[in-house]
């Protein structure tokens, strides 16, 4: 792993914070993408089971399916950026292409035609997920990768708060309903958009030696260090058992007695701390090492999910979600060790595959949890997502070396 003080922002001048321009920027747009995201987002699960009619295993098909789609994207979008060197013009059109999918959710009649939207949702995320990542790495040296990916994970998820909060006015203070505020939601992305056109300045990446020849998209892991493989498998395996958060809500929605009203306000609180321990979080990593902090995260999130599965009471909700948001600390943990462990090159791809491992196993995932769920109750369900976690930490401690 690169130690801090591996090296500077290579992106030209300074932004605020110490960042690059170009981290800052993203940030920023990263910031008024999850405004408009979570606005929607801990809404859906009741827009699609209660308001459109939908069951619990529907969900769970909606959501991994979108995911699993959109990480073959991931691979080919990231694929694409190492090859054409360049980054900007997949990650403005995925924003784009994601704005554009929420905004007709206001438009939706019937279940499938929620699920559709939601899946072009994801697509967009699929787009520019990796040459994202990939341009924050370029963008900044070894030693302030930690730092970097914790800002960008911190400002997605304060945007994820006044999202959230946002949505939550509009119901009390206005009664809204859900197309309404799903409209309202397309603005904020419309303002991200134009910020990353503007403010972000494509990286020029080193040429290779020799001749310019076609490459194919490889999956192989060949050329990889052995232990972004093993970074990979550990990260498989949490992931298999870390179904999606709309579980979350309809865990509070039904055990806990949460309104509709309260839905938004419980995901705030989530995203506060998800905001507050992000950036130091990521700083802390690049202090301490990358494994460390990751193999804490996870450990909160065994915490967290065994409490969702015995305790729902109103207070043990807004308590467990306060926790879990702890867990989110290896969200830019995780894409920093990528950077570590791959050469610039191979970024783009790198983060494809990274992120493809994680996607590709949301469809089991939240599968799994809707069938336990519909089958057996919650309890079982969420101690299933707990054991596999269990599993991921002890790969991640005896499998994978840093330095």
């Amino acid at each position: 792993m690169s130690k801090p003080g591996g090296g500077q922002c290579e992106a030209g001048e300074r932004g605020p914070f110490g960042l690059s321009r170009n981290v800052f920027v993203l940030g920023l747009v990263s910031f008024f993408n999850d405004l408009s995201s979570e606005m929607v987002y801990p809404l859906f699960p009741t827009f699609i089971t209660e308001f459109l009619g939908a069951q619990a295993w529907f969900l769970g098909l909606v959501e991994g399916l979108a995911d699993s789609v959109a990480s073959l994207l991931n691979l080919f979008s990231g694929w694409i950026s190492d090859h054409v060197r360049r980054r900007k013009a997949l990650v403005v059109s995925g924003y784009s292409f994601s704005g554009l999918s929420r905004g007709c959710l206001a438009l939706v009649a019937a279940p499938w035609q929620a699920a559709a939207a939601w899946f072009c949702n994801r697509v967009g995320k699929g787009v520019r997920t990796a040459p994202r990542d990939a341009l924050i790495a370029d963008s900044c040296g070894a030693g302030e990768r930690g730092r970097a990916f914790g800002y960008h994970r911190s400002m997605d998820h304060t945007g994820a708060l006044f999202g959230a909060a946002s949505a939550s006015i509009l119901i009390t203070a206005f009664s809204f309903g859900y197309k309404t505020i799903f409209a309202i939601a397309f603005i904020p992305i419309a303002l991200g958009v134009l910020l990353l056109l503007l403010g972000v300045r494509e990286r020029t990446l080193p040429q290779k030696e020799g001749p310019p020849k076609a490459e194919r998209l490889s999956l192989s892991l060949k050329p990889y260090d052995r232990r972004f493989k093993w970074l990979l498998l550990a990260v498989f395996i949490f992931t298999l058992g870390n179904s999606s958060d709309a579980f979350l809500l309809l865990r509070a929605r039904q055990g806990g007695g949460f309104s509709l009203a309260l839905l938004p306000a419980l995901w705030g609180v989530l995203h506060v701390v998800k905001a507050a321990v992000s950036i130091e979080g990521g700083a802390l990593s690049d202090r301490l090492g990358r494994k460390k902090v990751i193999m804490v995260g996870w450990a909160v999130y065994v915490l967290a999910y065994t409490g969702f599965a015995f305790l729902v009471g109103p207070s043990w909700i807004w308590l467990l979600f306060v926790v879990y948001g702890f867990y989110y600390v290896t969200e830019g943990v995780q894409k920093a060790f990528v950077a570590d462990l791959v050469p610039p090159e191979k970024r783009g791809v790198a983060y494809g595959i990274y992120n493809f491992t994680i996607s590709i196993t949301v469809l089991p995932a939240s599968l799994l949890m809707g069938l336990l769920w519909d089958a057996v109750g919650p309890r079982y369900a969420f101690l299933v997502g707990a054991g596999l976690a269990v599993m991921a930490i002890a790969v991640l401690a005896l499998a994978v070396r840093e330095g």
